[in-house]
């Protein structure tokens, strides 16, 4: 690809996602896309599922998108974009259209992905197609009111899991997707954070050159659903990498790679504490939940290491300076 992931460079690109929508002050799903579509020279086409970032990118009679972009249902981003690059690709071959070596893209917050959107995706990463969906995981349905979704964290505070006398929030850990995406056997899974930039970036390019499908799943986080200022994005994120509650790591045809690994790993309530969602878990009663989330972070981290130490071309890394 012609640009290179420098600063300079990339600040003479004409954004994609235009400025002016309706995104919250300091969500991080327009960081991710504008990042993501940096990352990308060539011709783009976006599909992007019913969610916060739809609704507030388009209202009527207004977009933020410079590039062909597509809203379906909540439930079908993945086919939508299965569908339009099966066409395009049809149209090359009967010569109804040139080569140009078009990318396809899909995004999708993670009620769109884990939950209702998780057969259309798999569907479409079992058949092959070339695309790369993105979901940006704000752990949440924060569209329609801070409801808990699969990938909201145990413990976590929100409309359908609330605190109260009988309960200490949501009952179950997170749903693991990057592995569900893993053992599809597809050429390209990754997982990422806002706040290292250049790594997201690099992730993308591999996504979109990737022979056949890509995953790729990038921390979102959401001021009103996580209860934390909207400054605090990028310092939130950092602490989710730093205390391997949100590992930076991708999969290339089987083969697992750390790409980061802390110098000192943070016990996961200096994560936690950033965020009101997780208030009440600081309290004597349910202080035994912080327990349960660090056994769980410490089990999933471990699990990681393994897989990339196992793994052939991937030995595992020597700590991250800071």
């Amino acid at each position: 690809m012609a640009t290179t992931l420098s600063i300079r460079e990339l600040s003479e690109h004409v954004d994609r996602l235009a400025p002016g929508h309706r995104l919250c002050a300091g969500c991080a799903a327009p960081m991710i896309v504008r990042l993501v579509l940096n990352a990308i020279d060539e011709p783009v086409v976006v599909v992007n599922a019913t969610g916060c970032l739809e609704v507030s990118t388009t209202i009527y009679p207004y977009t933020s998108w410079r590039v062909p972009w597509m809203h379906n249902a909540f439930e079908n981003a993945a086919a939508t974009i299965a569908g339009i690059e099966s066409m395009y690709r049809s149209l090359v071959r009967q010569g109804k259209l040139p080569e140009r070596n078009v990318k396809f893209v899909a995004f999708g917050g993670d009620g769109g992905t884990y939950d209702i959107g998780l057969q259309a995706l798999s569907g479409a990463m079992e058949r092959g197609h070339q695309f790369l969906y993105i979901c940006y995981d704000n752990e949440g349905y924060m569209n329609t009111g801070i409801q808990r979704s699969s990938a909201t964290p145990l413990g976590a505070n929100t409309t359908t899991s609330p605190v109260g006398k009988v309960s200490f929030g949501k009952a179950q850990p997170r749903k693991d997707l990057a592995a569900i995406a893993v053992a599809h056997d597809i050429p390209y899974v990754a997982q990422a954070s806002p706040h290292r930039w250049k790594d997201l970036m690099q992730k993308v390019r591999k996504g979109v050159a990737a022979n056949g499908p890509a995953f790729l799943n990038v921390l979102a986080s959401c001021n009103r659903g996580w209860r934390q200022e909207p400054s605090e994005t990028i310092e939130t994120s950092r602490l989710a990498v730093e205390t391997c509650y949100w590992p930076l790591f991708e999969v290339e045809h089987g083969d697992w790679k750390l790409n980061y690994v802390p110098r000192q790993k943070l016990p996961v309530e200096e994560w936690l504490k950033t965020q009101g969602r997780f208030k009440h878990l600081f309290t004597p009663e349910n202080r035994h939940v912080i327990d349960e989330i660090q056994a769980e972070v410490d089990r999933r981290w471990e699990k990681l290491l393994r897989l990339a130490e196992e793994a052939p071309r991937s030995p595992r890394p020597t700590p991250a300076s800071k």
